[in-house]
């Protein structure tokens, strides 16, 4: 499945982008969003990864392990989403403040 392996890419790649950028930041609220969009990136690289090892391989071990991927990624996926929609009022409210100075 050549699909799954460019969105595997593409995640692992904005997670990548992601913890850069994290690193760069000097704002609190920002890197506390900036993380809440890494871990989202990198659940679903796991639950990616997962997914394509059914595909690749027929063994029991091999079912067990990407079921056990593929609920990891999607908790912090999911744990990633809710902390960036926590956080996206008080990044807002931090970017405004630091324009009018």
């Amino acid at each position: 499945m050549k699909i799954l392996v460019i969105l595997i890419v593409l995640s692992l790649s904005f997670y990548v982008y992601y913890k850069i950028k994290y690193v760069r930041s000097k704002r609190p609220m920002e890197r506390k969003l900036l993380n809440g969009k890494s871990g989202m990136a990198l659940g679903l690289f796991v639950a990616l990864f997962g997914l394509n090892q059914l595909f690749l391989y027929d063994t029991t071990t091999t079912y067990i392990v990407a079921i056990i991927f593929i609920l990891l990624g999607g908790l912090n996926a999911w744990v990633g989403f809710k902390t960036y929609r926590h956080h996206i009022p008080y990044a807002v409210r931090e970017a405004e403040e630091i324009a009018r100075q």
